[in-house]
């Protein structure tokens, strides 16, 4: 049932998710510009967060975050740039870090390997010294990829223990973000010193391929092939057989607030299990290949054709890829909620939206309810953890 809080629509499942955790709470997004981010931020604002973001300008035109139109605190800043990132923390004082912001196209890392690597690895340090340094934060979730695993073509999930590496540029990037998390934490923020001499539980959260509305990011699955829908045109797909561990956008995104709602104030028998790495993917069953993923969209679309641009000298991407996630599902009781074909049809009847020109903000406000009811729903709910 929809609701009105504070003047804005709402939903009562929203309102008491996370035991409302994060109404009031100070809560910074870097990369909140982004798809991914402007996501997060509207599901915090809904939750009654106080929401800063701190991003570089959106990166396309349209761009998802112009669209919801939130009124949040958005700072826009590049996260290589340490003394504007520490005042900002100084300025906000967060108590919950989302850190988001990355370089995240494979084929651009190979092309700017400089800038990716800057951008994940030296930009993750800086915000890391900074929430270290703010002495304000209590959880921090790094967010990576489950591109940092070193791929070995297993048909079986990576677990959050085997080795990192990465074969490309973006890749390595990511397995380098995570090995830097680990060292913070060992070094700096321990979990057997918390409530000694610091406050701040750190993890990282590696999640699958995400698609939603809103996505118009260069050299990714969903916008070619919205755009092409769009303007009836063919697509085409350069790795039809690769496979992949698809899921909606609210899948991750449900999982780093359940891991920081967790984080925050927890007993300290627990500490040590979550101040830790995670996987948060879709079920076995939800991997599959771009070209069923393709088939699937425009079956929901209703029209649309696609070929296969397969480039045997195209740069290395790996065909195979899927996570473990018997962690997460043990210790926080999480499982993801829709699969992957419900995953399409919300991205589809998001696009068919915007196309058709609805208020976007209420379609993802929607969009975000209807996610929270079904996980409500479940006898093994996570959501109000």
């Amino acid at each position: 049932m929809l609701v009105r809080q504070n003047g804005e629509l709402g939903s009562e499942t929203t309102i008491v998710m996370f035991n409302a955790i994060y109404h009031n709470r100070r809560v910074l997004i870097t990369g909140h510009t982004g798809f991914k981010g402007s996501w997060l931020a509207l599901w915090l604002s809904q939750m009654g967060a106080r929401v800063t973001g701190y991003s570089l300008q959106p990166p396309t035109e349209p761009n998802h975050f112009d669209l919801l139109d939130m009124g949040i605190t958005s700072i826009i800043g590049d996260i290589r740039d340490v003394d504007k990132v520490k005042r900002t923390f100084k300025g906000c004082q967060p108590e919950i870090v989302f850190h988001l912001a990355a370089q995240p196209i494979v084929r651009l890392s190979y092309k700017d390997p400089i800038g990716t690597f800057t951008s994940n690895v030296m930009g993750t340090i800086n915000i890391l010294e900074a929430a270290r340094e703010s002495r304000t934060v209590r959880a921090f979730v790094n967010v990576t990829s489950d591109k940092c695993y070193e791929n070995k073509g297993w048909e079986r999930g990576y677990r959050e223990n085997d080795p990192l590496g990465g074969y490309d540029p973006y890749s390595a990037s990511k397995g380098c973000s995570e090995l830097i998390t680990a060292c913070w934490r060992n070094s700096y923020l321990n979990p057997k010193d918390h409530g000694a001499t610091h406050f701040t539980l750190l993890a990282s959260g590696r999640a699958g391929n995400v698609i939603g509305g809103g996505d118009w990011a260069i050299d990714r699955l969903i916008p070619d092939i919205m755009r092409s829908a769009s303007q009836n045109r063919t697509v085409t797909i350069r790795s039809p057989r690769a496979t992949r561990p698809w899921q909606h956008v609210l899948e991750p995104l449900g999982s780093y607030l359940l891991l920081a709602s967790r984080m925050l104030g927890a007993p300290p028998n627990e500490v040590p299990a979550l101040a830790d790495a995670w996987n948060f993917g879709p079920e076995p069953t939800n991997c599959w290949t771009v070209a069923r993923l393709v088939d699937e969209v425009v079956r929901c679309w209703g029209t649309g054709t696609w070929r296969d641009m397969s480039d045997p000298a195209a740069p290395h991407e790996a065909s195979y890829l899927a996570l473990c996630c018997d962690k997460a599902t043990r210790i926080l009781g999480w499982h993801p909620v829709w699969d992957v074909h419900r995953a399409v049809v919300e991205t589809v009847a998001w696009f068919q939206a915007f196309a058709a020109g609805a208020n976007i903000a209420d379609v993802c406000k929607q969009q975000i309810n209807d996610y929270c009811a079904d996980a409500c729903c479940t006898p093994e709910t996570w959501m109000k953890s």
